[in-house]
């Protein structure tokens, strides 16, 4: 038994160091640093969503990333779950206009929201949401936080960071850190590093070489944490782009911080019930474990050895 249970144990630290080795081979191959890992109210075991920045995020969100991304897969009647009651929803969904029908003649018509909606699209389809934006259509922001998690954002996630959440959290940080501190006007060289990784082979001559000729294409704009460096996306959080219900001051850090924790419920609206039946789970296991071993050893005590 015990050959077998330190059999466990090693699998167990060989599946955790090895993610962790995985994710610094991924590291050395994707070359650049990584956003910094503020503290989310969110992640941990216990760790649960903060209603403040949840609905000063639903904010940012719909005064300044509404005009060009789609939330495809959120109803407005989901919105509870950041504290608004049933009245402030209904009143919340009808300023939106949602297109319904057929009617008895066969005409698609606008409608004021109501709370069993999905937000509306910001564009008709793809390739108007392409044609309005240089050619180059806007991510639908639903998923974009566990998109971003399992992309480069979770470069170097080990397996006990998962296990806390940290997944989540690591998607947050890079769309916090795109739009909080990502945009620069005059990128230095360690800012051109963040983004463009040395290639397999190429000596520290030629990465300096290419660092220092790299121009951001016509149309795009220079961000030190969107892969490439160059996104089509202008920086769209200034000071006060918003005016905060709770009074707190509208800094493009702030409310970057914000709508990536609005995001992230967004991605994952049952984290916090996932996260309460697993305590659950563990502490019904615990209790079962303890009444096996007693039954065990009721049964066994009165044998005699052989």
């Amino acid at each position: 038994m015990r050959k077998y249970g330190l059999s466990l144990a090693t699998a167990a630290m060989i599946a955790v160091g090895g993610s962790a080795l995985i994710g610094s081979a991924a590291q050395a191959a994707g070359g650049g640093a990584h956003p910094p890992q503020p503290d989310y109210s969110f992640t941990g075991m216990f760790g649960s969503f903060d209603r403040a920045e949840l609905q000063r995020g639903l904010q940012v969100y719909t005064g300044v990333c509404a005009a060009c991304h789609g939330l495809d897969l959120v109803r407005f009647r989901e919105l509870e779950a950041l504290g608004y009651s049933e009245d402030q929803i209904k009143a919340f969904a009808a300023t939106y206009s949602v297109e319904d029908g057929p009617n008895e003649d066969g005409d698609m018509y606008d409608r004021p929201g109501e709370p069993k909606d999905r937000f509306p699209a910001p564009f008709p389809n793809v390739q108007a949401a392409a044609a309005s934006n240089g050619g180059k259509a806007p991510p639908d922001l639903s998923l974009i936080v566990k998109n971003r998690a399992h992309g480069l954002g979770s470069i170097g996630l080990n397996f006990v960071d998962m296990l806390k959440g940290g997944e989540f959290a690591t998607g947050a940080a890079y769309v916090s850190a795109l739009l909080g501190h990502g945009y620069v006007e005059e990128p230095t060289m360690a800012d051109k590093m963040s983004c463009l990784a040395a290639n397999p082979g190429e000596s520290h001559e030629a990465y300096e070489a290419r660092l220092e000729e790299f121009e951001v294409p016509a149309g795009g704009h220079f961000n030190k944490w969107f892969p490439g460096c160059a996104i089509k996306m202008p920086n769209p959080l200034y000071e006060d782009a918003v005016e905060y219900a709770d009074g707190t001051p509208a800094t493009p850090e702030q409310m970057a911080h914000d709508v990536s924790v609005f995001l992230t419920w967004a991605s994952e609206p049952t984290l916090e019930a996932r996260k309460e039946m697993g305590i659950k789970a563990l502490l019904f296991l615990i209790v079962f474990t303890g009444i096996l071993i007693a039954v065990k050893r009721n049964i066994w005590r009165n044998v005699k050895k052989a």
